[in-house]
């Protein structure tokens, strides 16, 4: 757990939570106090506790794993603000979601603009959250490597969204994953370039590292 980022106008907090030390994270507007969370692993007496001194607007979900959304009945049934995922990952949710995010979509909450990048592979409707130089990620990208998947078609289309919505983004922006630590563009890019010259195996899936598959 720590603070990510704080300055004049954003405080982002990371909580890794549960079995799998799932990442949620608490944007907070500190002109206005409004927030919003991503993802709602579990031990949602935590996540109640980190948003006390807060007025929560969203709860938003980069992806509908269990892992992701165990704590999210409780903490909806506690906070009452609208629940925003993707409608290709909003099926399988024990609650339906109030708000369905779209690519290009921006979620405003007191002072912030957070801009919605739709990044499908790890699941179908996967979500990324920019705000500034910031990228909530999920399981879409992680240091080192791209989120698991379940197919080489699924491979194929995480890598096309890590190319075309993050790769794009600038070298400086930061990335929270949905597990462990930061890392960033620059980096990731570079890793990347190593990774493809080497023509990988068009049956490639599953757990994939940039330089060690």
């Amino acid at each position: 757990m720590g603070v990510m980022v704080k300055d004049n106008n954003t405080q982002i907090e990371r909580l890794a939570l549960g079995p799998f030390a799932t990442n949620a994270y608490v944007l907070i507007c500190q002109q206005t106090r409004d927030s919003v969370l991503i993802d709602a692993p579990s031990n949602a007496g935590i996540i109640m506790e980190r948003l006390k001194d807060t007025n929560p607007r969203y709860i938003l979900l980069t992806h509908n794993h269990m892992d992701h959304t165990g704590a999210l009945a409780e903490l909806q049934s506690k906070l009452k603000v609208p629940l925003g995922t993707h409608v290709a990952d909003s099926k399988n949710l024990l609650l339906p979601p109030e708000r369905l995010l779209n690519d290009g979509d921006v979620v405003l909450f007191g002072r912030l603009k957070l801009g919605v990048l739709h990044t499908p592979g790890h699941t179908p409707g996967s979500l990324c959250f920019k705000i500034g130089k910031y990228l909530i990620s999920g399981d879409t990208i992680f240091p080192g490597g791209p989120g698991k998947t379940g197919s080489p078609s699924d491979f194929r289309l995480i890598i096309k969204s890590i190319t075309d919505k993050i790769f794009v983004l600038p070298d400086d922006t930061e990335i929270y994953p949905g597990h462990g630590d930061s890392t960033t563009v620059k980096k990731e890019k570079s890793e990347f370039a190593v990774f493809s010259a080497q023509h990988p195996d068009p049956n490639l899936c599953g757990d994939v590292l940039w330089l060690s598959s």
